[in-house]
Order: structure tokens, then C-alpha cells, then sequence
């Protein structure tokens, strides 16, 4: 799991966790947060994401965070927009009315630059690394972002001894002990999404539910 492996992923385009159009969870519940008009949301490993242009329209200012160039370029180019581009310590920042993607690695992301975020959105992030990684990466999310930061987080619980990820299995423990005490982690809902995927049913799982959590930063 290093730089490399999404990059290639994206130039042979292997993008199987790249969804087609706007994740369902995220019509239905993201308007529970609350958040307002003109704030900040931070999406994580958000790749080329449908999503990232439904949280514009729902009027928010949304900052995407991406390895791959590959697929922040596909993203302006799908949606027929024209960035500007500069550069701000190790990312190249490609910009447009009210969406920025950050090229560059999460990991490098400074408190100053998502000081203003009022919001979190994880579809993909935290079920894309390996225990040591998502360890890392809600650690870096607790110093990094302001108390009473809220948003969605969407998992994957499967029996991992049968399928390599990514995506990875994390289940509801694991999402409490990660996100705890920096966090309130709160199960919204739990779907059986096997039979809906080819690759769970190779497999031979029995079994493989999405989890979304509202989650809020404590203060």
C-alpha cells in the first residue's frame, strides 16, 4: 500500500471502487448534519467522485484530497470545468468555482489548510488502507480538523480472511476504537449489500454490509 499501487490503479484504470453516480447514502443522510450553506467539507482519497460535484451543488465548498493526478484531471474534464492550478507546499491545487482538489499526499496536510472545515466526507478513504494506515489516517483527521467537525463515514464489514482488500473489512468495533474519544462515531444504518457486487459472490462471502456513521468532531 504505497504511492505507486493507486497511481497504477488509476493509469490502467483499475477503478472498480470508482462509482458511477452519486452515492445514495449521501442524498439521504448528509442533509441530517445540518451543515450550512458556504461551509468547508473535506472528502478524503475522493478520487473522481460523482459526490464531490453533488456537495458543490448542494451549496458547499468542498475540498478533495487525491494521490492520483490522473484522477483529479479526469474529474475536471467528466465535468466539463476548466481549474486553475497552483501550487501550495507539496500539493498542486487544481481549483474551480467552489471545489479544489488537492494533488498531493493526505498525509502531508497541515491544520492551517482545513482549519475552516466544517465537514467530513469518507466513502472510500478509511476502507482503502490497511490496519497500520487507518491507524495513521484518523489520527492525522483528529489533529488536523476543528472540534464540532461533522460528516458521513461509509464502511465495508465482510469476513476479510476471504478477500484481499482493498476495499478493507472494518467493522463497528474497529470504527469506535479508531474514532474514540477524539470522535462521536454514530451508526445510521447497516445494508447487506452481497449479490450486489460480482466480487463479493467470487469470493464465497456470506456476508457484507455497509456501515454509515454520522461522525463529529469532539470540541
Amino acid at each position: 500500500m504505497h504511492e505507486g499501487f493507486w497511481i497504477d490503479r488509476w493509469a490502467s484504470s483499475q477503478i472498480g471502487f470508482h462509482q458511477k453516480d452519486i452515492n445514495p447514502y449521501l442524498r439521504q443522510q448528509w442533509p441530517g448534519l445540518g451543515l450550512q450553506r458556504g461551509d468547508r467539507v473535506l472528502v478524503p482519497l475522493c478520487g473522481k467522485s460523482h459526490d464531490l460535484a453533488w456537495l458543490v451543488r448542494e451549496g458547499l465548498r468542498v475540498m478533495g484530497v487525491e494521490l492520483a493526478r490522473k484522477a483529479v484531471e479526469d474529474f475536471f474534464t467528466e465535468q466539463q470545468l476548466q481549474p486553475s492550478v497552483r501550487e501550495v507546499g507539496g500539493f498542486s491545487v487544481y481549483a474551480s468555482g467552489s471545489i479544489e482538489l488537492w494533488c498531493g499526499d493526505i498525509f502531508a496536510l497541515t491544520h492551517e489548510q482545513v482549519s475552516d472545515c466544517a465537514g467530513l466526507y469518507d466513502r472510500a478513504a478509511l476502507i482503502a488502507l490497511p490496519p497500520a494506515m487507518r491507524e495513521r489516517y484518523v489520527a492525522h483527521l483528529t489533529d488536523l480538523l476543528p472540534g464540532g467537525c461533522k460528516g458521513l463515514l461509509i464502511t465495508l464489514d465482510y469476513e476479510q480472511e476471504k478477500m484481499d482488500g482493498p476495499p478493507f473489512s472494518v467493522d463497528d468495533a474497529e470504527v469506535q476504537r479508531l474514532f474514540q474519544p477524539g470522535w462521536r462515531a454514530e451508526l445510521l444504518e447497516r445494508n447487506d449489500v452481497l449479490g450486489k457486487n460480482w466480487r463479493f459472490d467470487s469470493y464465497g462471502l456470506t456476508r457484507t454490509d455497509e456501515n454509515v456513521y454520522r461522525v463529529e468532531k469532539r470540541g
